[in-house]
């Protein structure tokens, strides 16, 4: 199995950065980049660019397009995943391979339930520097793809994918324990996303000792009790690991979640909080934390 093109949905920060790179060492007929006509309309209008240039992309009508996808990057905010697979479900042939860099750990579980599981290779998005304005993207850091199969995923679809990734010098990693490495970004993405989301702040505020960084810990240590529950071994090692990455983060960066209630975006608190909270409701554990932000962020 070769992969010799890509299509992309969703052109936020990620899908951007990506669809820049891809476009660039792949050529832009071998990218599409999925949506419907407004939209594509409106990419067109509104010129989007990337680190100051203006892209040049392939914009595909999705409903017009009838060639079955042999890679499909996800990059739309988790609210409107359920939409984006309807949209391009006719797409998706026996073995198209499908990749979301979406947050938390339910997006994979949707895309394996709509097409099958054989046709997920599971994916964190991490180490990346990136955000969105309006329609100009800056990147400093594209960071890596993590990237593995779990649930009835295949391992030839995997090794699809990191031949790609090989042939066109896209960084990636291959964590040894898939699903612990997925908690352990949304270990991440529970404490400090919301806490500066809810406390209106830049990285600063939780890198110093006070009342952020120890809401933050707390959130993150009632995911770790969840994800206990779950079966998944996160521990205060690991806390440790991401309260270290996230002290080393630029001081007046903000995280995406923060970025969207500034600019009056749904967040994805249901996401994260709703995750925990769910899940801590069905274990029997408390998660006071995660209860605050999930009634506070919008």
């Amino acid at each position: 199995m070769s992969i010799k093109s890509i299509d992309i949905v969703g052109l936020g920060a990620l899908g951007v950065m990506y669809a820049d790179f891809f476009t660039k060492t792949l050529g832009k007929e071998n990218v599409r980049i999925l949506a419907d006509k407004e939209r594509i309309e409106r990419y067109k209008k509104e010129q989007i660019t990337f680190n100051g240039e203006v892209c040049d992309f392939n914009y595909c009508d999705a409903v017009k397009e009838s060639k079955p996808s042999e890679l499909i990057l996800f990059a739309v905010k988790y609210g409107a995943l359920e939409t984006a697979m309807e949209e391009n479900a006719h797409l998706v042939g026996e073995n198209t391979i499908l990749l979301s860099v979406l947050n938390g750990i339910r997006s994979e579980e949707d895309l394996g339930r709509r097409f099958g599981r054989e046709k997920v290779v599971h994916c964190i998005a991490q180490k990346m520097a990136a955000m969105k304005e309006g329609n100009a993207a800056i990147c400093t850091n594209r960071g890596e793809l993590a990237i593995g199969v779990l649930d009835g995923g295949r391992e030839e679809k995997l090794a699809a994918v990191k031949a790609l990734f090989d042939r066109i010098g896209f960084a990636y990693s291959c964590p040894e324990d898939m699903r612990h490495a997925m908690w352990g970004k949304l270990l991440c993405n529970v404490g400090v996303n919301q806490t500066l989301s809810l406390l209106e702040g830049t990285y600063r505020k939780v890198q110093q000792e006070g009342e952020a960084r120890e809401m933050m810990k707390a959130a993150m240590q009632e995911t770790i009790l969840v994800a206990n529950a779950e079966g998944v071994d996160l521990s205060e090692n690991d806390l440790d690991y991401w309260v270290s990455i996230i002290d080393g983060l630029n001081p007046d960066g903000e995280p995406s979640m923060r970025q969207d209630s500034k600019a009056g975006r749904k967040t994805e608190v249901a996401l994260f909080a709703g995750t925990i909270c769910e899940l801590g409701r069905k274990h029997g554990i408390a998660t006071p934390v995660n209860d605050r932000f999930l009634d506070k962020i919008v």
